[in-house]
């Protein structure tokens, strides 16, 4: 089997986002110390960055772009995305709960100095990877190396923060008005993983119906989901007359890590962001529909 080896920037760029998470985690699994579940959630982010980035990289050095079981114009692209969101929480989380207050070993720290520096840097490779291999004006490419589709990555991503910072501790059963955020959360990230796995596995054809017109409905109930859950949210968290705290406790600045009133702001913040990135994927989506006709 013959190796094809084309030297282009995108190639470099992988190569140098395969050393990097590689050199994070390794660094961080040797003498970290890691001790609890956010130190395995950063090490889960860079030995899947890595991997899925030696397989691309294999993929593409033994030329098996057509056998492989999924979409190659969208798949890549897709699995980039993912790897320098991935890397760029752990380059959040890993030194706010492993070098913030930290008064060990120097040698602990410096290991976990490096680790946090080179998660940096496989960010900043896994975006240029997505900046060089998006869809250029005019260029024909998978519906996932578009702004919608890349959108859509950003979107599921966001939600599953939210999932972890809303379940630990559970914090939306005390009233149903939170319950129903809860649902927005949980249907708009379903249906959003569901366009990704339809893009990526070439299913998108099988549809019974036009599948961008899908997406142009799909982007305004998400919008209209996402906007009663940005008011709703801060609503019944936040204001006093319904169960709310709008101080911030002051137990939380002995916190390691986040405590519950910032979990909360945090879930208030990131539904706001999901929120314009539904708006900015309306737009593109309905674009798309007027130029489909």
């Amino acid at each position: 089997m013959a190796i094809v080896l084309h030297s282009s920037p995108l190639f470099w760029t992988r190569l140098a986002a395969l050393v990097f998470s590689c050199v994070a985690f390794s660094v961080a699994v040797h003498g970290g110390r890691l001790f609890h579940g956010t130190g395995d959630w950063c090490i889960f982010c860079w030995a899947f960055s890595f991997a899925g980035t030696l397989v691309v990289l294999l993929v593409e050095l033994f030329g098996l772009q057509a056998r492989a079981p999924v979409s190659w114009k969208n798949f890549p692209i897709t699995f980039a995305c993912y790897a320098a969101l991935l890397c760029l929480s752990a380059s959040i989380i890993f030194p706010l709960y492993f070098l913030k207050g930290n008064m060990g070993p120097s040698e602990l720290r410096n290991y976990r100095i490096v680790s946090t520096v080179f998660s940096c840097l496989a960010t900043i490779a896994y975006m240029t990877e997505v900046s060089i291999s998006k869809a250029r004006p005019g260029e024909v490419a998978g519906y996932m190396a578009t702004a919608p589709g890349l959108l859509k990555v950003c979107e599921t991503f966001i939600a599953c923060i939210i999932f972890v910072f809303i379940s630990d501790p559970v914090l939306y059963d005390r009233v149903d008005a939170l319950k129903y955020c809860m649902s927005v959360y949980c249907i708009c990230f379903i249906l959003s993983a569901a366009i990704i796995l339809l893009c990526v596995g070439e299913c998108t054809g099988c549809l019974p119906f036009p599948f961008a017109r899908f997406l142009s409905a799909y982007a305004l109930l998400a919008v209209l989901l996402y906007l009663s859950a940005t008011i709703i949210w801060p609503i019944f968290n936040f204001d006093p007359k319904h169960g709310g705290t709008k101080q911030r406790p002051g137990t939380c600045g002995t916190t390691q890590g986040l405590c519950v009133w910032d979990k909360l702001m945090a879930v208030a913040v990131l539904t706001g962001v999901n929120f314009v990135l539904y708006l900015a994927d309306l737009i593109y989506s309905t674009r798309l529909v007027f130029v489909s006709a």
